[in-house]
């Protein structure tokens, strides 16, 4: 086969819905036969099946991760006057959140290694208006859970995990959404749990949060036509609740496939010239949703170029850090205030990763990476 003839994408869905067509196929069937196609049985068992994979007591199934990121803070009552602290280094969901109730988004730099928030700066951030913390564990690696849950208990601050991208990871040997007050988890496409369309789902263990959620998920209404708070309209359909009941079955096989994947990489592209591989933490385990690495010298824009050439597809998560971002121009971050992560930002280039990556596509992009550093 010609360097002409590959192809290799940075994320590959089709192959996972192939794997599973038929289980799919049936299970939205039944849903549609059923005219039950928002809340219902389907729905509510997803919850319980996923409360009990994260280990809580309380799932609340939702829109999107960034509506799970919303209401988890309405639950808590952070709004007008308050600061929440989080990663410049993230999606934009993560802070949009923190603004759409009110509060102020605080920055904190990241860690070089980890791409997570640098736990040794978080103190430096807090202050009497420091209501909570938003970790993320960014591209499937855990932040390190039991020193900022210490640090959040000695200063009474509430933790939201942003898992979107860590969907069955762990940190200790507990599952990420189940250490801080509250997780988030997104189900977009891509995600390691995805569904074919959006959705979302917050995890707690505690009840009167779980109570608040769901009332504030349906237009603030506990009796129908009842209003008792504002709230907003983010439910998940129970064809993407079927659909993920199915595919909740196969995530830990999946992940072992990610993980694999990521071993690998790491086998042949860890003494490469030029680019410096992920690391993961003792005490944590991944789950890959990206295997991100950094190509130093201000290659990174070449290199892909270069690979793209050889018809392997990557991806740039993220080439602007949230902190420089025109939308948060008022918070008057300058350029150099947080600078690992306009640093990283210049630097990080995805790699393919998904489930299906065959070893020969993977040999291909390890040998493509290696050929064109020289």
């Amino acid at each position: 086969m010609s360097k002409s003839e590959i192809s290799i994408p940075a994320f590959d869905i089709k192959q996972q819905y192939a794997s599973i067509q038929a289980e799919v196929s049936a299970a939205v069937l039944e849903v549609l036969a059923s005219g039950r196609y928002i809340g219902g049985l389907v729905v509510e068992s997803f919850e319980r099946q996923f409360a009990a994979y994260t280990g809580v007591r309380e799932c609340v199934a939702c829109n999107s991760g960034t509506d799970a990121l919303y209401l988890a803070l309405r639950a808590f009552h952070i709004g007008k006057g308050d600061e929440v602290i989080t990663t410049p280094f993230t999606f934009i969901a993560t802070s949009e959140v923190i603004s759409a109730v009110g509060a102020k988004p605080v920055f904190v730099d990241i860690d070089a290694t980890t791409f997570n928030l640098d736990l040794q700066q978080l103190k430096a951030a807090i202050t009497p208006k420091t209501k909570a913390i938003i970790p993320v564990h960014l591209f499937g690696q855990p932040v390190d859970m039991t020193v900022l849950m210490n640090i959040a208990q000695a200063h009474n601050l509430i933790v939201i995990e942003d898992c979107a991208q860590s969907t069955g990871a762990s940190w200790g040997g507990q599952k990420l959404g189940s250490i801080g007050h509250i997780g988030c988890f997104s189900f977009y496409p891509t995600k390691n749990l995805g569904g074919c369309g959006d959705g979302g789902a917050i995890a707690t263990n505690d009840p009167n949060i779980a109570a608040k959620l769901r009332l504030l998920k349906e237009h603030g209404q506990k009796t129908r036509y009842v209003y008792e708070e504002i709230g907003i309209n983010s439910r998940l359909d129970a064809i993407q609740a079927a659909i993920l009941q199915i595919k909740l079955r196969y995530l830990d096989i999946w992940n072992r496939q990610r993980q694999a994947i990521a071993s690998r990489y790491q086998q042949f592209l860890s003494q490469v010239p030029g680019i410096i591989t992920p690391k993961e933490l003792a005490g944590g385990q991944g789950v890959w949703n990206q295997y991100t690495i950094r190509i130093l010298d201000n290659k990174r824009d070449w290199v892909r170029a270069q690979l793209l050439e050889r018809g392997v597809n990557t991806m740039v998560y993220y080439p602007r850090p949230l902190h420089l971002q025109p939308v948060y121009k008022s918070l008057g971050y300058r350029p150099g205030q947080l600078p690992v992560a306009e640093q990283i930002s210049q630097e990080v280039l995805s790699l393919p990763m998904f489930p299906e990556l065959s070893v020969e596509d993977q040999d291909w992009v390890i040998y493509s990476l290696k050929d064109c550093l020289g």
